[in-house]
């Protein structure tokens, strides 16, 4: 499977910071290119090398309103359909333990026409009783999947809280389960959690979902298994190795979900970490890393090292390294340039604390400050065009032509959940343009740099339309 993927690694920065500066922003643009498909056919991985859980929350309060389950038995049906020959499957039926409902020897079946028949029946067959205990799932799919040389998904769905087991016992279960496979949590109904289904979503680097209505589950189902059998290797790692005068702070997914990897780093030795970002295929993720500098002397104006970034699969290097720079500059010009990708992350990343900043006031009744949350959620999604956070905020206000904000009549607990999942969906936004839409524009008197677009030298005054001398730093 390696040689149907190849990556690209860039790195977007400042890399000028003032004297004394010690915070270095930079964002991570990783690519798969896959092989070009023929027609309209996605390339994808040998099926015998994919494997696929769905775990359905049996619960006893999946029985109310019966159209729960009901819509969980035709989404589960739904994703055995999409299932090509030779994919391993199973169904494990959720209560307050973990049963292999298909096939009936507790291992995996081989898809095809027969087993995807007796798989649905079995499906049809699931009723609803007891409790809640997702850890206990979790290893019940941890047990049926082979070891991580094969792409294994699983799909889970509840509608509930994890109420019938410790909370320890689910983190405990997370760390195992991390590395062996990708986990997609569903959220149907509204006694499920969001921090629940994002905690598992990070920790095991799948995509949290919910659905407001549940004849809306199928789809969702059958566009997570149609997404996980397009991924072509297992597992990317991105290893970020610092330079002495320089400390991790976070490192964070930023598209096409947000999620903050900085807990799950793995040390490899005092100065190197590695954070897996599960299965891929061909497609573009985007990082932020944050470190602390330290100038290691007095010398200004010079370009340094802070960090080498790698992506490792199989302990093997699959792109050129790539450089995370610092260099300390006495130029107030240079310091304070915001670059672009940088920004665009940060506002981002306002706009969507400020969503779940209202969610929260609503939560507590507090219909004044929901307002005001969503209002700011709106003027930061105007100005930065970010149209899938004003999507998602239509489901809470109504905007109004001139920028008024009101808070929509009767909005339901699903309302308010949904929108807590859907603020870390953020799918990319076009690559930030590079070359000579921000060349730097090179003062012919003093030979400092000016922001492209500049009619005067920030160094001298100097202006650039009366003088011959400028010149243009691609």
């Amino acid at each position: 499977m390696d040689a149907l993927i190849q990556f690209d690694l860039e790195v977007n920065q400042n890399k000028f910071l003032r004297v004394g500066g010690r915070e270095m922003h930079a964002i991570l643009s990783v690519t798969g290119r896959g092989p070009a498909a023929e027609g309209d056919t996605p390339v994808r991985a040998d099926p015998s090398q994919l494997v696929e859980v769905l775990v359905i929350d049996c619960s006893g309060s999946m029985a109310d309103p019966p159209t729960k389950m009901a819509a969980a038995q035709q989404a589960a049906a739904a994703a055995i359909d999409v299932l090509p020959d030779g994919v391993r499957f199973a169904v494990i039926q959720g209560t307050h333990e973990a049963k292999v409902v298909y096939p009936s020897t507790r291992t995996l079946a081989t898809a095809s026409s027969a087993t995807r028949k007796q798989a649905r029946a079995a499906v049809a067959r699931l009723d609803a009783s007891d409790g809640t205990a997702m850890g206990s799932w979790l290893a019940a799919a941890r047990d049926l999947v082979p070891p991580s040389s094969t792409i294994n998904h699983v799909l889970l769905l509840t509608d509930g809280i994890n109420e019938h087991e410790e909370q320890e016992h689910l983190e405990r279960v997370l760390r195992g389960c991390a590395g062996l496979f990708v986990c997609d949590p569903r959220g149907i109904g509204e006694g499920w959690h969001p921090a629940e289904l994002l905690r598992i979503a990070a920790a095991l680097h799948g995509t949290a979902e919910a659905v407001r209505r549940p004849a809306d589950l199928a789809a969702s189902f059958r566009e997570s298994v149609l997404a996980a059998l397009s991924k072509l290797l297992p597992d990317v790692r991105i290893r970020v190795r610092t330079m002495p005068y320089a400390q991790l702070v976070f490192f964070k997914q930023t598209s096409p979900t947000i999620q903050d990897l900085t807990e799950y780093a793995e040390r490899v030795d005092e100065r190197t970490w590695e954070f897996a970002t599960g299965s891929w295929g061909a497609e573009r993720r985007e990082y932020h890393l944050c470190l602390r500098v330290e100038a290691p002397d007095d010398i200004l104006e010079q370009d340094r090292s802070a960090a080498r970034v790698d992506l490792v699969v199989d302990g093997e290097l699959r792109a050129d390294p790539a450089a995370v720079l610092v260099n300390w500059t006495v130029d107030m010009a240079k310091s304070a340039r915001v670059d672009l990708s940088v920004s665009q992350v940060t506002g981002q990343v306002d706009v969507r604390q400020a969503i779940n900043a209202g969610c929260d006031a609503y939560d507590r009744r507090d219909w004044d400050q929901a307002r005001e949350q969503w209002a700011r959620a709106v003027a930061l999604a105007t100005a930065t065009r970010d149209e899938t956070a004003l999507e998602q905020l239509r489901h809470l206000v109504d905007i109004e032509p001139g920028g008024l904000v009101r808070l929509k009549d009767s909005l339901s607990q699903t309302d308010i959940k949904v929108s807590i999942v859907d603020s870390v969906q953020n799918p990319l936004h076009p690559p930030v343009p590079r070359g000579p839409a921000v060349a730097d524009i090179i003062c012919g008197v003093c030979l400092e740099s000016s922001p492209p677009g500049s009619d005067w030298c920030e160094n001298c005054g100097n202006s650039f339309d009366d003088d011959p001398k400028v010149t243009v730093r691609r």
